[in-house]
């Protein structure tokens, strides 16, 4: 068979708080209902994503997620950023809902069901991480966003910018930016 589709169904404790945050990120309602279930649908191009209401649903313990491949993830991100600029007078970087800051590897949005959604470079875009400051660089974005350990991935990011001296200038601009993102989250800096 070809041209199948998958599109995920993720939790949330109510259809009007998702729905408000993604028409926000450009999304557009394609099904909202209330009876007998809540239940909600939302596209973005080719972005689909489905949500169900969950009576008394936590988003904080939430552990739903889902992986959006991109062309270009930093456009993506801008046109979210641009939309939470509107309504929120900045990007939220903490918190439920929140973004982080985009990167190679793409950006994170836990949206106010408290679902992880993850953007990522299409598979052919792709670049395998090869030295010691990318690797530290992609462990620490994957233990402060999966995990919310931003103490434990701030200790291992500064650990690889002291020993790897000989990373290129990139790697270091990457890893320095994730690390004061890091240090706003944790109310270290302002």
């Amino acid at each position: 068979m070809a041209n199948e589709v998958t599109i995920p169904l993720l939790p949330c404790a109510s259809i009007d708080e998702v729905a408000e945050f993604y028409v926000m990120l450009g999304f557009t309602l394609t099904y909202r209902q209330y009876r007998p279930n809540a239940y909600l649908s939302v596209r973005r191009e080719e972005i689909d994503l489905h949500f169900f209401g969950i009576p008394g649903y936590d988003p904080a313990s939430s552990y739903s997620s889902c992986l959006i491949q991109a062309e270009d993830p930093r456009e993506l991100y801008e046109a979210f950023a641009a939309g939470m600029r509107a309504v929120y007078g900045r990007v939220l970087l903490t918190g439920i809902p929140r973004m982080t800051r985009p990167r190679r590897d793409g950006f994170l949005f836990v949206d106010p069901g408290g679902n992880w959604i993850r953007v990522v470079p299409s598979v052919r875009e792709r670049e395998v991480t090869r030295n010691g400051l990318s690797r530290a660089l992609t462990n620490a974005v994957t233990l402060a966003g999966s995990h919310g350990a931003e103490r434990q991935a701030l200790k291992i990011l500064e650990g690889a910018l002291a020993r790897e001296v000989h990373a290129s200038e990139e790697e270091r601009a990457s890893a320095l930016e994730f690390r004061e993102e890091l240090l706003e989250r944790l109310g270290l800096r302002s």
